[in-house]
C-alpha cells in the first residue's frame, strides 16, 4: 500500500467510450476516480458498463443524463452540486445543454478495468461527441 496524489492533466488523458474527455485520477484497490468534461451543445454516445457500477459528481456546466435500467427509466436536469448513481449494467448518455463544458468527476467501483468495459446502446439523442 502507497500513498496516491495526483493533479488533474490540463489535456484529456484519454477519451471515454462514450467520446467524453477524461483525465485520470488516483484508483485504489476497490474504485478508481476519474474528471469527465463534454464540450458545449455535446451529446455522449449512449453506452452501459458490463462490470462496473459509477456515482458522478457534477462540477461546472448545465445538462442532462437520461438512465435506464429494466424498466426503470429517467432524465434528469444535472450541473453543479448534482450527484446521480449509475448502476452495473444501467443504460446512460449525457449532454451538455449549457454555454460551458459539462464537467463532473466519477469514481468507480471496481477500477476501471479497460476499453472493453463500455458497450454501445441505444439512447434518446443523437450523439455528437
Amino acid at each position: 500500500m502507497t500513498f496516491e496524489t495526483k493533479t488533474i492533466s490540463e489535456n484529456p488523458d484519454v477519451m471515454a467510450p462514450d467520446g467524453s474527455e477524461v483525465r485520470i485520477l488516483c484508483s485504489m484497490a476497490r474504485g478508481s476516480m476519474a474528471h469527465f468534461t463534454l464540450p458545449p451543445g455535446a451529446v455522449s454516445i449512449a453506452v452501459a458498463h458490463r462490470t462496473i457500477e459509477e456515482v458522478w459528481y457534477f462540477l461546472s456546466g448545465r445538462g442532462r443524463m437520461w438512465r435506464r435500467l429494466g424498466e426503470l427509466e429517467e432524465t434528469v436536469e444535472v450541473g453543479p452540486g448534482v450527484s446521480l448513481a449509475i448502476p452495473i449494467g444501467g443504460h446512460f448518455q449525457f449532454r451538455s445543454d449549457g454555454e460551458e463544458p459539462l464537467a463532473a468527476v466519477g469514481v468507480a467501483m471496481p477500477p476501471w478495468p479497460g476499453p472493453d468495459e463500455a458497450y454501445p446502446v441505444e439512447g434518446p439523442w443523437q450523439a455528437t461527441a
